[in-house]
Order: structure tokens, then C-alpha cells, then sequence
């Protein structure tokens, strides 16, 4: 066999073998991704040739390429975590997803590494975040490695490179329709508002950045933002947390801090939020 042919059947056992992975690990999240049915539907936006035919493939050689290129720094992250944090080193969160053809948006798990502790108070009732936050813990998520346990996301096809970043489900209750055509777009591990400001600007600063990406989604755009969320994570340090805060504000907080919701609304939605959670539980369980 010539040189030429032992390369070809070594990048098709690649490819192979890399089908397999993001085939196998994509039944496993459809077996955790639930459909928030709770919420009112919203119109379905019109999506683009390389949104709708491109953006995957980009998506997969990125996301199994970090892995590849990075499995040194996992594997050292990864021990860091369970020696300062303990275990589960990943860390699971609920989180929406992109609208469906019904017009709602999916709840998916989202993995990230740990960055706080379990400590609870005599209740059983977790401490405050600022409290379980750890010296480590802030180190990783200024440095944003928390974040790398996202190219998960991106193999299964939860999340993309680059789209809005994906809130809580809390938030999502309290957002406008015109606020949730953001979630047309699949979510992505950095985003036009992360290198715009991060959690420096205001809520509504934010979705708008992310109702502007959604409305010019290209191809020479993410490569752009993904070279630019490099530079100020790796270069500048830029944290995720807001001043004086371990961690974002909710949205839900912020717009009752800023009296745009009343106490009463602000329970409502909350509710809400619970009910799509435990349904989204309930529905994976079965």
C-alpha cells in the first residue's frame, strides 16, 4: 500500500471514528432535552445557507478539535477541580435552548467545570454563591476554563461556537417575544455581547447585542468574534462576574431591582421557571 493510500484510510478511520463520537454523544442529549411547553410560542425566524447547512460542521471540527488539541488541559483541570472542589469535577446546569419549528425553546443540560463547592447550611440549603465561591474557583472562571467543559455542547449540537450565550431558565421567563428571538439562534459558548462588555453592561444592552447577531450571522462574523473572545479571555482576564457580585445578576433581579416588575410578577415568573424545570426532570426520567 503506497504512502498516499495508508493517509487516505488513516483520515477515514479519523473521520470514522469522529462520526461515531458526535452521533453517540447527540442521542445521549436528546435523551436529557426537554421542551419548555409552558412558555408561549414565538414566531420561527427565516435562517441563512451557512446558519442552517454550515455552521454545524464548523461547529463539530472546532468542538472535537479543542478536545484533541486540549485534552493535556482538561485532563490538569480536571484534577485541580477534584482535588480543591471535589467531585462531580463537571457541573450540570439546565439551561434554554434553540426554538424549535412550535415556536418554544428546548432545555438542555450544560456542562461546565466546577467553580464552587457544595457547603450547605445546617438546613441542607446550599450557601450563598459568593460564600461557596473559592480562590481557585474565581481563578478559573476569570481565566474562563470553566467554560471548556461547553465543547461538550458543541459535539452533541446543544451549543454552538459562537451565538448567544445561553441564560437561565429563570431569565428566560422574564423575557419580551422580542426578547426570546435570540433563542432562534443556537446558543454558543461566546457571543457578540461577551467581547462587547461581558457582564459590564446592562440586561438589555446584552440581548440586544444578541438580537444584532442574529439578524447578521455569517461565517467571516464568528471567526471574528471567536478571535476576539480569545484575546480578551487569554490577554485581558476579563471575569464573568459583575462588580461587587460573585456572580450575574439575574435577570429577574435586575429588573425587580430596577422596579420594571413588581413583587408579585417577579414570584410569578419564578414559579414558572420551577414548574419547566421539574417537568424537564420529569420528562427525562421516564
Amino acid at each position: 500500500m503506497s504512502e498516499k493510500m495508508k493517509a487516505a484510510v488513516i483520515v477515514c478511520v479519523i473521520m470514522a471514528g469522529c462520526a461515531a463520537v458526535v452521533h453517540m454523544m447527540r442521542k445521549k442529549a436528546e435523551r436529557t432535552t426537554y421542551k419548555a411547553d409552558k412558555i408561549e410560542p414565538i414566531a420561527v425566524r427565516q435562517k441563512g445557507v451557512y446558519e442552517k447547512y454550515i455552521k454545524r460542521i464548523f461547529d463539530i471540527v472546532c468542538g472535537m478539535g479543542a478536545v484533541a488539541c486540549f485534552s493535556p488541559l482538561y485532563l490538569i483541570i480536571m484534577i485541580f477541580v477534584k482535588i480543591r472542589l471535589g467531585s462531580p469535577v463537571l457541573f450540570t446546569q439546565d439551561r434554554p435552548g434553540i426554538i424549535g419549528e412550535d415556536g418554544k425553546e428546548t432545555i438542555f443540560k450544560m456542562y461546565k467545570f466546577r467553580s464552587m463547592t457544595d457547603e450547605r447550611d445546617e438546613n441542607g440549603e446550599l450557601l450563598p454563591d459568593e460564600m461557596r465561591l473559592t480562590g481557585f474557583g474565581k481563578w478559573i472562571r476569570e481565566t474562563s476554563l470553566d467554560e471548556l467543559g461547553e465543547a461538550f455542547n458543541i459535539i452533541n449540537g446543544t451549543m454552538s461556537v459562537i451565538g448567544p450565550r445561553p441564560q437561565l431558565v429563570r431569565d428566560l421567563t422574564f423575557m419580551t417575544k422580542e426578547q426570546r428571538m435570540r433563542h432562534t439562534a443556537k446558543p454558543g459558548l461566546s457571543g457578540l455581547a461577551q467581547v462587547n462588555g461581558r457582564n459590564s453592561i446592562k440586561w438589555e444592552e446584552k440581548i440586544n447585542l444578541d438580537l444584532c447577531y442574529i439578524q447578521n450571522i455569517s461565517f467571516l462574523g464568528d471567526v471574528k468574534i471567536i478571535f476576539e473572545t480569545v484575546k480578551k479571555a487569554l490577554i485581558r482576564h476579563e471575569g464573568i462576574t459583575e462588580e461587587n457580585m460573585a456572580t450575574s445578576e439575574d435577570l429577574g433581579d435586575y429588573l425587580l431591582r430596577t422596579e420594571q416588575v413588581d413583587q408579585d410578577e417577579y414570584i410569578r415568573r419564578q414559579a414558572l421557571a420551577e414548574i419547566m424545570i421539574a417537568e424537564k426532570r420529569r420528562g427525562v426520567s421516564q
